[in-house]
């Protein structure tokens, strides 16, 4: 039984059949390692004329209800610290060896995260300067996520 638990809460739903088949592949992968939970949230910025600090407060606030209390909490941004995914692997176990089971990532809207929740996470995680859609932020999060598993155990996975 996986010990580690794992929420990815994600603003937006997957709408094209191609996310929605990467992400079912490795959430299937991971669960050999640990019981990940994703949760969507409405994308808000995706539909309104609302002014974008607007609709990133109330995104957040969508987001902080669904963020466990337990949990050591990553926000994906830009600004975010980037790693290897050795460098990821390593975070991952460290935590792991001082107790912390239960991560939090979380990955914005259209227009990202709102400043409350770049704060109240642990960690700021970034993939790189590039800006990606939000689904792929998620395939990209959940495949790195099943490699860093793989660092771990040293499986041939990871190359």
């Amino acid at each position: 039984m996986p010990s580690m638990k794992i929420d990815i809460i994600a603003v937006g739903k997957l709408k094209e059949r191609f996310w929605e088949s990467a992400c079912k592949e490795y959430l299937k992968r991971l669960s050999h390692s640990a019981k990940v939970v994703v949760t969507e949230v409405s994308d808000l910025g995706a539909r309104s004329n609302n002014a974008v600090d607007l609709v990133l407060r109330t995104e957040a606030r969508l987001l902080e209800q669904r963020i466990p209390p337990d949990s050591y909490v990553v926000a994906l941004d830009s600004a975010g610290t980037q790693l290897s995914s050795e460098g990821f692997a390593d975070l991952v176990s460290d935590l792991q060896n001082t107790g912390i089971n239960h991560l939090s990532f979380i990955i914005g809207g259209s227009w990202g995260l709102d400043a409350s929740i770049k704060r109240k996470a642990d960690s700021l995680l970034s993939f790189g300067p590039m800006t990606l859609p939000h689904n792929l932020a998620r395939v990209v999060l959940l495949e790195q996520l099943y490699r860093c598993f793989s660092i771990i155990a040293k499986t041939p996975y990871h190359k």
